[in-house]
């Protein structure tokens, strides 16, 4: 049995839905007083992880974040829907709607969830690659002020800890390094 094969059995809540592990290490993260998007990155992370063991593909980075972000929204974190005017009205309204989600359980309808898989399944798994994911990193940095830039990574500081500190401090002289 091919592993597509195995993958068309399994019922759709298996591969719509946030693995236990993922809800666990957010909830772990919300007890420990981390941010709402700290919260909503573990989701993204199992995002990012589905694509990479071939569960299912996705258009772009950027589309592999934003079914994470939903994901996490429907699971109950408490992240907000964006401020007007910093994405479009379409992608505002989606999100509320998977806030709302994430206040009431209602079961996900079979054929919208075999629907939408089937559609991922034909997109391309490359947007998962470092590469991929670097390039948006660096994009989504761009957008930011370096006022903003500068106040998350001092941020970062305060939260990181000696030794990650120490660890990140070697990275980002290796970095300089090889631009100079």
């Amino acid at each position: 049995m091919l592993w597509l094969d195995w993958m068309r059995t399994l019922p759709a809540e298996v591969t719509s839905m946030p693995e236990k592990e993922t809800i666990e290490r957010a909830r772990k993260d919300a007890a420990q007083g981390k941010s709402k998007s700290t919260q909503a990155g573990e989701f993204v992370r199992e995002e990012i992880h589905h694509i990479r063991e071939g569960k299912h593909g996705a258009r772009s980075p950027k589309q592999a974040i934003a079914i994470g972000l939903s994901k996490a929204r429907r699971a109950g974190v408490k992240l907000p829907a964006p401020r007007a005017g910093r994405t479009s009205k379409q992608t505002a309204r989606k999100a509320a709607r998977d806030v709302a989600r994430g206040r009431r359980r209602r079961r996900p309808s079979a054929k919208r969830s075999r629907a939408v898989r089937r559609a991922l399944r034909r997109e391309p798994r490359s947007s998962a690659s470092r590469p991929a994911l670097a390039s948006q990193a660096h994009r989504a940095a761009m957008r930011r002020s370096p006022g903003e830039r500068r106040a998350a990574a001092k941020e970062a500081v305060r939260t990181k800890g000696p030794a990650r500190r120490r660890a990140a401090g070697r990275k980002a002289a290796r970095t300089r390094a090889r631009s100079r």
